[in-house]
């Protein structure tokens, strides 16, 4: 009997969804929801501002951003916006109304110091004075420094989960960087600010990852892909909470007080969720997993027989068994799960930046950033809903392909779609967003099913910290529009249509037991396996 099946035997013994697995649940759920929210928070209050040149010989003492005048005193660009950092040179011709294109010297242009703001915003370009292209960089430096912090954190949080449990580092974790996301609001100095940015990003780096952990323990396995669904649609909720609360107040500060202010207190939640079981028994701890499992059973109106708890003993014993066997290098060392390895990694990058990147890149889709950036990220509720059950229809290799193909067509056909189709315009994008979305829950369920027992979760790691280099580019998205209007969309089609093939490769494992060796790894998808299953 397998360590997996002997704890779901026993989970379906005393049953699931009792109150106080629901409780627990129910916490999680909004811990991942706060997380969510203060993980993309940096879109918001790095988010650049639409403005033009104050021109102080036209402009009162409540200027507006759309005079009349305005064409002739500012260049527009291509978009037909006006130009940001510059206006034409005044004539201080008398006799010449001040405001008429006469007034101004189209062939001078000069650059200015003060603006006017389309929007009553208040970000952190406006607040340190880096309103300007030459400046515009250290915007995206603070999406960049936040993602380098996660990839830091995940290292420093997965030696404390550890050895101090999934709660701790859920809880504390999101709790600190609360903490910090509060003082951050303080920061007098762009620079302080960016050291807040990256503290916080490793506190908080592990908290997603500890949460779906202990919301999926919580339940038997029928239920898994429910309780997993919904902490992603929990996720996806937190993107939409950020940008309603950016939305409703558009001041960089306000939005830490209120995201980050209320998570300081979740660590007052930490008696509702029950420490991971399996990390209790990888601590060779039995006592406390047996308490955990008679309240259950008790809350469920269940009973629990001795016999079935003594099954711990077991589950302890083949853990142990399992941390004896092969090394992360011997699995290498086999050119097939090398070449694997190779290609999860490589479709986990692509995953992260397609994910993140075109999440960060719907601010800029139309006038109203707030409501682009809500349609991405509801877009990733049907895609979470729908890519589990499709694999389960038609394979896994082929559903992540279409993933990625589905994302390949979208980018490039948006390149074409113009901005007065209106909702074609946005439909467009939501369908690449939806597939990237998809592409990265199965590229989970794949690395999950394509490796040994012993090394899957190594290998997962591994991989999800490679993957991280996709998600630390993605802030630079805006700096390659600037290069080139479409570069963003044509790198999105690329990497997607080549992952789509890639993706061909991995050996197909619906309905395939897991493989627990080295051995049964390298054959799966070979006829003989797919004949045994």
């Amino acid at each position: 009997m397998g360590q997996n099946d002997s704890l779901d035997d026993i989970l379906e013994e005393i049953g699931d969804f009792g109150v106080v697995q629901v409780v627990a649940l129910l916490v999680v759920c909004l811990n991942v929801l706060i997380n969510s929210a203060t993980h993309v928070a940096y879109v918001f209050t790095a988010l650049d501002s639409n403005f033009r040149c104050l021109v102080p010989e036209c402009d009162g003492s409540s200027p507006k951003y759309d005079p009349w005048w305005l064409s002739n005193a500012v260049p527009f660009d291509d978009d037909n916006k006006p130009e940001r950092c510059s206006m034409y040179a005044h004539v201080n011709t008398s006799g010449v109304d001040n405001c008429t294109a006469n007034a101004f010297d189209i062939n001078h242009i000069v650059k200015c110091n003060s603006y006017v703001f389309q929007n009553d915003e208040h970000y952190l370009g406006r607040e340190f004075n880096m309103l300007c292209n030459d400046s515009k960089w250290k915007l995206t430096l603070v999406g960049t420094l936040n993602t380098v912090g996660m990839f830091f954190g995940l290292l420093i949080t997965g030696v404390i989960s550890d050895k101090y449990g999934r709660k701790f580092v859920l809880l504390v974790g999101i709790s600190s960087c609360g903490v910090v996301g509060v003082i951050k609001a303080f920061s007098p100095t762009f620079e302080w600010f960016c050291f807040f940015e990256f503290l916080e990003a490793v506190l908080a780096a592990g908290s997603y990852g500890c949460g779906f952990i202990l919301g999926v323990e919580l339940v038997t396995p029928k239920k898994r892909a429910l309780t997993g669904c919904i902490s992603c649609c929990c996720y996806a909720l937190g993107e939409v909470v950020i940008a309603a609360v950016a939305w409703a107040v558009m001041d960089w500060k306000m939005i830490l007080y209120l995201v980050y202010g209320p998570s300081i207190f979740v660590i007052f939640l930490w008696w509702t969720i029950p420490e991971s079981i399996r990390w209790y028994l990888s601590k060779g701890r039995i006592e406390e997993p047996k308490k955990i499992l008679r309240r259950f059973a008790q809350a469920n109106g269940k009973q629990i027989s001795e016999e079935s708890l003594d099954k711990l003993k077991l589950i302890l014993k083949e853990q142990q068994e399992l941390h004896e066997s092969v090394s992360f290098l011997d699995m290498l060392k086999s050119m097939p799960l090398f070449l694997r390895f190779l290609n999860c990694s490589f479709c986990w990058v692509t995953c992260a930046f397609l994910f993140y990147g075109m999440t960060l890149n719907s601010v800029t889709l139309s006038s109203n950033s707030y409501l682009d950036f809500i349609y991405i990220s509801l877009t990733e509720i049907p895609a979470y809903c729908c890519s589990v059950y499709i694999a389960n229809r038609i394979g896994r290799k082929y559903s992540m392909s279409l993933s990625y193909a589905l994302t390949a067509v979208s980018c490039f056909a948006f390149i074409f779609v113009n901005k007065d189709t209106g909702w074609l315009h946005i439909l467009v994008y939501c369908l690449g967003k939806f597939g990237a979305t998809s592409a990265f829950i199965l590229i989970y369920v794949m690395a999950s099913e394509v490796f040994p027992t012993s090394l899957r979760h190594t290998t997962m790691g591994v991989c999800s910290m490679i993957g991280r280099l996709g998600s630390v580019a993605s802030p630079q998205i805006p700096l390659l529009s600037d290069l080139w209007k479409p570069l963003p969309l044509v790198l999105f089609t690329s990497l997607a249509a080549v992952s789509a093939l890639s993706s061909l490769l991995f050996p197909e494992t619906l309905n395939l037991k897991l493989p627990d060796t080295i051995k049964e790894a390298e054959r799966i998808g070979s006829k003989s396996t797919n004949n045994e299953q």
